[in-house]
């Protein structure tokens, strides 16, 4: 019997009246709102605009909670769409269920279509957000200490995770692998600062030292767990998917290092000066008009005084 351990909540939900304020929602919306407020100051430390990182997540968070959501229910369909099952449920997205790889590579897209009504750089716009977001992933997985889910496996350690009967799970005390996630991406987060302070980590670098270092995490995170998964040559689809991305992260460093070395100069063009660039654009289209319009501009001549000076030409012959 343990003499310590880590209580699980009687219920996910609390009632304010009529509205049910759910846990794992609370955590995920905590989670958005820090990443992007730590995401604003390292954007502004970098020599961009207050307000920008808040106006590209507008786009990348639906994005970002689609991809995660559509990676949960395609890896683990059986949830959803086999015997038993109500399909409907793949759309109750506050009962749990986001895959943070599928939540990144969606929610990419979301930001590259921001980066670019902006004319900024995804890649540092990126390197800004990424120790925000690891903090937001450590929020983020205390939603599911709300849900009882993800656990590890049985153990009798101080700091094990009770568990009580519910549906698929059985009672009983298990390794708490979402503080374990929770504490290691934190960890990856003060790493990311460090190292981009240290080195100067630019060009996408600090996003991809964020990825691969989570992603060594997640691999041994995932072995422990017990809940349902589907396998691939007897390991978890999640720890090859972390060993492949890890990979790439790493590849991503390597090269771009070699290609792209330093750190942008710019992230973000100045307002004024992008006006100032159109004000004289414009100023230069304005004056080639004139320049076709007026023969003034041309040849320094007047027309009319040349067609007055016809006649008196005819009478002098």
């Amino acid at each position: 019997m343990n003499l310590a351990s880590i209580p699980s909540p009687s219920t996910g939900v609390i009632e304010l009246g009529p509205i049910p304020l759910r846990g794992y929602a609370f955590c995920i919306i905590i989670g958005v709102f820090v990443a992007v407020w730590i995401g604003n100051k390292r954007w502004v430390a970098r020599g961009g605009k207050a307000g920008t990182v808040a106006d590209i997540a507008v786009w990348a968070v639906p994005f970002g909670l689609v991809g995660g959501r559509l990676y949960h229910v395609i890896t683990d369909y059986q949830l959803y769409f086999s015997d038993g099952q109500n399909w409907v449920d793949a759309f109750k997205i506050w009962e749990g269920g986001l895959g943070i790889w599928g939540a990144i590579a969606l929610g990419a897209v979301g930001a590259w279509i921001g980066c670019r009504r902006r004319g900024i750089p995804l890649p540092a716009w990126a390197d800004a957000l990424a120790p925000g977001i690891a903090i937001a992933q450590a929020i983020g997985r205390w939603g599911n200490w709300f849900n009882q889910e993800l656990y590890g496996k049985p153990t009798d350690l101080p700091w094990a995770l009770e568990i009580s009967e519910g549906p698929n799970r059985v009672a009983g005390t298990y390794h708490p692998t979402f503080l374990y996630e929770s504490l290691w991406c934190i960890g990856v987060a003060l790493l990311v600062i460090w190292a981009d302070r240290r080195f100067k980590l630019g060009h996408g670098r600090a996003f991809a030292l964020y990825v691969a270092a989570y992603c060594a995490g997640r691999g041994w995170i995932e072995y422990m767990r017990v809940d349902e998964a589907h396998h691939v040559l007897g390991l978890r689809l999640n720890v090859w998917t972390a060993i492949i991305v890890f990979a790439l992260a790493v590849a991503y460093i390597v090269i771009s290092a070699k290609l792209r070395p330093g750190r942008e100069e710019i992230v973000e063009p100045e307002k004024d000066d992008a006006e100032a660039a159109k004000d004289a654009e414009k100023k230069d289209d304005a004056e080639a008009a004139d320049a076709d319009g007026d023969p003034l501009k041309k040849d320094g001549s007047d027309p009319l005084k040349k067609k007055d000076a016809a006649p008196e030409a005819a009478d002098k012959s």
